[in-house]
């Protein structure tokens, strides 16, 4: 059966149900994107909250989001042909004929001739209803009451993204987080010089060199700004490696042959103090004690020196610490130098003495070597007899340079060798050989004896004490902070240099220490402190006694650079006990004390050993103390 022809009743409703639907769908998607600036307040009013600037604006991407959900919404409600019809009857009043209408269209062509006949009528009735109706008494309502969201939504979005963020709330930064910035700080520098000194071996040459490399590190990232407590740490650990180095001689393995070399020393009542010197690895206070002995006018003291800093370092090398045999061979060396020098001298400053040549400065100079006994007087003498030769006339020179031979004959007193004093005859009889002499006389003036592991020693010390400065330049980074602080948040709190106006408990504002609690702390009332001074009533519990002595006190200020204390206490003189040795060798466990014990030591020995009996000591203990009162 072929098709039946259209009817123009299907154009029309097509249209018609085209507007119905286009009307819905935008309502659909109006809805969506107003619910969605709504709901998009809230990110964006926590953005703003929580400072996030920038996030503001991206809320608004929650409308766009809501519009597209009405519109598939819309898409997935989408109205059928049926609902549109009857839509439009009602609409239109037309009696359900163009819901009939669109029921027989979609129904088969009927066989009969009368049923055709009847849907012609039904579908000509719907036509000419949808032909007279106008657009607008068919037009679904586009705006609904909750579309007033989107421009009150809207306009909120725009004041939240405009409005000044929040002032964050202050934090008090972690003690040490405070990055400081510091462009040239002198005790790192210090430091990094260590790279400069000579090493006893390679081992000791890498350890200075990572010193000074972590110095120099730490050095450029305080230029560019490090963290505090990073920077402390970091000084910190050069700071023991420091500590470490100044004791690495005869450490570990070489500690047997360190404690060979202070008994050989310490044999003789001359280089006792030596041997206490290098028992406590100070080796710039074993180079003093040597130069002393290298100055002494007594041949036989300077002969003793060398004789056992020789035993030292063969006693050393034997016990397996070539390290130690090294640093006292060096010190012999030194000895050597020095004690040539202030014997060519003191036999020119004799000469020159005997002949009434160089005038007092001379004398005084040579006077002040014999007591000093140093390497500072040695090079002052120098110098004068330097200045003193260039003002001497060719006939003082003669006498002298005569004077000087008759010294270098045997038994003439001399303490140079005579091959010495011969040339420095032979230099004054010429004018280059004075020219030669006066150079000499300058370079020992400018000469540095002291051993290199007594220079590798100080340039430790003033690399501690760089550290020690670099610690301070650190502290100070943030102390006007830390004052400010102070001053707000308990300012004269406790003990005060002047008078205070107290209240509560005796927490006055005056010009104290805080954290030094007052004396006088009232208990309660408006009375504290010296308010009694003032005419001020004192409350009860307190008390102020005005006496008769000066009030107006002040507490000095203290001078400490750090928190290191240095003790300055003398030491004993008296000789010490048999086999004593100042040194870092740790005690054994049940050792014999070698030294039997006399008077109150011995009286109490009993009764210490019978209290430690009765203890709950380990046994190990017990057998120590025992045999230390009853070897």
């Amino acid at each position: 059966m072929p098709p039946r022809p259209p009817h123009r009743f299907d154009a029309l409703f097509e249209r018609w149900a085209s507007r119905v639907r286009v009307r819905l769908a935008t309502r659909a998607a109006i809805t969506g994107a107003a619910i969605g600036l709504a709901v998009a307040l809230v990110p964006a009013g926590l953005a703003w909250k929580s400072r996030h600037g920038t996030l503001r604006p991206v809320a608004g991407v929650l409308g766009v989001i809501g519009l597209a959900a009405g519109a598939l919404s819309a898409r997935r409600k989408r109205w059928t042909d049926e609902d549109v019809a009857l839509y439009l009857d009602r609409q239109l009043a037309a009696d359900e004929s163009i819901a009939t209408a669109v029921e027989l269209r979609e129904a088969a062509n009927a066989v009969r001739g009368g049923e055709g006949a009847a849907r012609a009528v039904v579908l000509e009735t719907a036509a000419v209803a949808l032909e007279k109706g106008l657009p607008r008494d068919a037009r679904p309502r586009l705006m609904k009451p909750v579309h007033a969201l989107a421009p009150i939504a809207a306009a909120g979005l725009l004041f939240i993204a405009r409005a000044e963020l929040p002032q964050a709330p202050p934090v008090s930064p972690i003690p040490g987080t405070s990055v400081v910035k510091v462009g040239d700080v002198a005790g790192l520098e210090q430091i990094a010089r260590l790279a400069q000194l000579s090493a006893r071996d390679p081992a000791q040459r890498e350890r200075l060199d990572k010193i000074a490399s972590d110095a120099a590190k730490l050095k450029d990232e305080l230029a560019r700004g490090l963290e505090k407590r990073d920077a402390q740490d970091k000084l910190a650990r050069i700071k023991e490696l420091l500590a470490a180095e100044r004791l690495s001689l005869g450490n570990g393995e070489e500690r047997a042959g360190l404690e060979s070399a202070i008994d050989k020393l310490g044999d003789n009542a001359a280089t006792r103090e030596a041997a206490r010197a290098l028992g406590d690895h100070d080796l710039e206070r074993l180079d003093a004690s040597m130069e002393r002995l290298a100055n002494e006018r007594e041949k036989q003291d300077r002969a003793v020196a060398r004789q056992k800093l020789e035993e030292a370092a063969n006693a050393a090398n034997k016990a397996g610490a070539p390290g130690v045999a090294k640093a006292l061979e060096g010190q012999k060396e030194a000895l050597e130098k020095r004690e040539k020098r202030a014997e060519m001298l003191r036999d020119l400053a004799d000469a020159m003495k005997s002949e009434h040549l160089g005038g007092g400065d001379v004398q005084e100079k040579s006077a002040a070597l014999d007591q000093a006994r140093s390497d500072a007087a040695a090079r002052q003498l120098a110098d004068a007899m330097g200045k003193a030769l260039e003002g001497l006339t060719p006939a003082e020179r003669k006498k002298l340079a005569e004077k000087l031979k008759q010294q270098s004959k045997p038994g003439a007193g001399a303490q140079s060798e005579p091959g010495e004093l011969s040339d420095l005859a032979e230099d004054l009889s010429t004018p280059e050989g004075q020219k030669k002499l006066a150079e000499s006389l300058k370079d020992l003036a400018n000469q540095d004896d002291s051993s290199a592991e007594s220079r590798t020693q100080k340039g430790l010390d003033d690399a501690q004490d760089g550290a020690e400065g670099a610690e301070k330049d650190l502290g100070k980074q943030g102390q006007g902070q830390s004052q400010g602080q102070g001053q707000g948040q308990g300012q004269g709190q406790g003990q005060g240099q002047g008078q205070g106006q107290g209240q509560g408990q005796g927490q006055g504002q005056g010009q104290g220490q805080a954290g030094i609690p007052s004396p006088q702390q009232g208990t309660g009332g408006s009375g504290g402190g010296d308010s009694a001074d003032k005419g001020g009533s004192p409350g009860p519990g307190s008390h102020h006694d005005t006496g008769t002595a000066n009030h107006q006190g002040a507490t000095p200020t203290l001078d400490a650079q750090t928190l290191k204390s240095r003790s300055g206490g003398k030491l004993n003189k008296a000789s010490a006990m048999p086999g004593a040795s100042t040194t870092f060798m740790p005690g054994r466990a049940g050792g014999t004390a070698n030294a039997r014990g006399t008077g109150d030591l011995r009286s109490v020995g009993p009764a210490e050993v019978d209290g430690v009996e009765h203890s709950d000591v380990p046994q190990e203990y017990r057998d120590h103390v025992r045999q230390y009162f009853q070897p």
